[in-house]
């Protein structure tokens, strides 16, 4: 059976899995491999927000991008056709007008940081975000904390003055890792992109069978 060896793990809690309703936004390096992820172990019921197309750019590091020009959440439907795609960019107008209600989880792994802090304020209370995998080559130094309790990260940074700026007293986990950049610019390794996604499903699935 596909899932076995979950149903193994989780015992009676892999059915909390079935039945959630989880909101994916971005299925870049990070969204790409934790929507993987939460398909292989048994989540059905996952929407996915992006708006872009995959660029000969995104090849080293994103799950779908040797289909070059397609659009991403076509190509993830493809790959998982249980999902529920929505082509829209994630803007802070995007945010205040999408109901988020009917999810059990939201998990932020865009990378504009007027639409990161306007999903912080809307969903906080069942929030799962990610901050910059970029620039890094160790993945065991990525962590899974506060919002409030990241340090050595540039986005991270930035991300907490944006939420203070915004009048956020509110509190959510994040990945984020505090390892120093290797390089200038947007160099990227999936070794610590992907195990972001990985490691932000990993989170989800604990809070749901917590």
């Amino acid at each position: 059976m596909r899932y076995a060896r979950i149903k193994l793990l989780l015992g009676d809690d892999f059915q909390k899995l079935q039945e959630a309703k989880v909101l994916l936004l971005g299925v870049g390096g990070i969204g790409g491999f934790c929507l993987d992820c939460l398909m292989r172990s048994g989540l059905r019921d996952v929407t996915v927000v992006d708006f872009d197309v995959f660029e000969q750019s995104n090849q080293n590091r994103q799950i779908g991008s040797e289909n070059i020009g397609s659009i991403k959440v076509e190509q993830m439907k493809k790959l998982y056709p249980s999902i529920t795609p929505i082509r829209e960019k994630i803007t802070p107008l995007w945010c205040e007008e999408f109901d988020f209600s009917p999810y059990d989880l939201v998990i932020d792994a865009i990378d504009d940081m007027k639409a990161k802090v306007a999903v912080a304020h809307k969903t906080h209370k069942k929030l799962i975000s990610a901050t910059g995998g970029a620039k890094k080559l160790d993945p065991t130094k990525i962590e899974f904390v506060s919002i409030w309790k990241t340090r050595g990260d540039p986005l991270a940074k930035k991300f907490r003055y944006e939420l203070k700026k915004s009048g956020f007293k509110g509190d959510f986990n994040v990945v984020y890792s505090p390892e120093p950049a290797l390089c200038k610019g947007l160099g990227s390794f999936v070794g610590v992109t992907g195990a972001f996604g990985l490691s932000i499903c990993s989170a989800v699935v604990r809070k749901i069978c917590s």
